[in-house]
């Protein structure tokens, strides 16, 4: 078993507490918050799992061998770069850093010490999205054509950062985990508004041109009295919809779409087929987290969600931020970062 310390015992720790105990894989050795007390409280009163205030005490324990990072995100750098030099494994919260250059920081550190990086990007550990990366990868869609997202809520406005650092995230770490090997972002173009006077964009359009010719688009929003989570993947041979709302069918692919006729007298034909709703196992995303990172170290390779799989998102976000700025023009990727991603 791979003794875990959590850090970061708010929001989000309670949930990496829970997974990391239900790992048969993983022993949790720690629980390190700034509030001992509240880190008490989530694990309960007949716990025997220690509880710390301090990172350094948790880094010198040889009985923690690696660390899952659920601190606020401009504290990621310091707290997971720590550990890795201290020769921990790292888990970490989505964004990997507040910057690609600060992200390539930690990447570098854990390639040159052999050790696990991974990022909680807990959607792609969603069956809907397993099966939707095996129905692109397998090439049951066909050649993706175009995606669509839009995820939509009332939500916390934060304090610190703009709507596509907070909720884009998610759709373009999806996006990083279906698209197959030989298809990959090339340029974004943002637009956002601030209409409720907060200081930074809280709706926002992302479009990030793929190197096949394909677009993918996400909608993201603060604002919105009613909550949507959809995606829509077209590909030229079937239509994945999925509905992350609909607890009964969640995923939808539908065999219908436009063709390219031989009579070059008509310009299209429409073909009109079955829609199939796969059956979908259950179980909790962030179990499959847990069950990758545990593999991840105990067969020393890059788990799905790996450093440099964050390095992407990263490099998409600062690319939108710049575009942004310049009026919501299509920044090129290797423009942000220096080269190819």
């Amino acid at each position: 078993m791979v003794g875990v310390a959590v850090i970061g015992a708010g929001y989000w720790g309670p949930n990496l507490v829970r997974n990391v105990q239900a790992t048969p894989e993983l022993r949790l050795a720690t629980l390190c918050d700034l509030d001992v007390e509240r880190a008490r409280s989530v694990l309960g009163r007949y716990s025997t799992v220690r509880v710390t205030s301090s990172l350094d005490e948790v880094l010198a324990d040889p009985e923690v061998e690696a660390v899952a990072v659920a601190t606020p995100a401009a504290t990621h750098l310091p707290v997971a770069l720590a550990a890795l030099e201290a020769g921990k494994h790292v888990l970490v919260e989505k964004p990997l850093a507040s910057s690609y250059a600060d992200g390539l920081k930690l990447v570098t550190a854990a390639e040159e010490r052999g050790l696990t990086l991974m990022l909680d990007h807990t959607f792609c550990y969603t069956p809907v999205v397993r099966r939707l990366r095996d129905l692109v990868r397998g090439g049951e869609l066909g050649d993706i054509q175009y995606i669509d997202s839009v995820r939509i809520n009332l939500g916390l406005v934060q304090p610190d950062i703009d709507v596509l650092w907070d909720l884009a995230p998610h759709d373009l770490s999806i996006l990083d985990s279906i698209l197959p090997d030989d298809v990959h972002p090339v340029a974004v173009a943002a637009h956002g508004s601030d209409p409720a006077g907060v200081g930074r964009a809280c709706v926002a359009y992302m479009s990030v041109r793929l190197s096949n010719g394909a677009i993918a688009h996400a909608h993201v929003n603060w604002l919105s009295p009613t909550k949507i989570r959809s995606m829509i993947v077209g590909g030229s041979s079937r239509t994945a919809v999925w509905n992350d709302l609909d607890p009964t069918q969640p995923l939808a692919v539908y065999d219908r779409g436009i063709e390219r006729p031989d009579d070059e007298s008509v310009r299209v034909s429409y073909r009109i087929g079955d829609m199939v709703a796969p059956a979908l196992p259950g179980g909790e995303a962030l179990r499959g987290v847990m069950a990758e990172f545990a593999a991840s170290i105990i067969e020393k390779r890059a788990p799905l969600t790996d450093g440099r799989s964050g390095l992407r998102v990263l490099a998409q976000l600062e690319a939108a931020s710049a575009s942004l700025a310049a009026g919501g023009t299509f920044v090129p990727l290797t423009d942000v970062n220096g080269g190819a991603l």
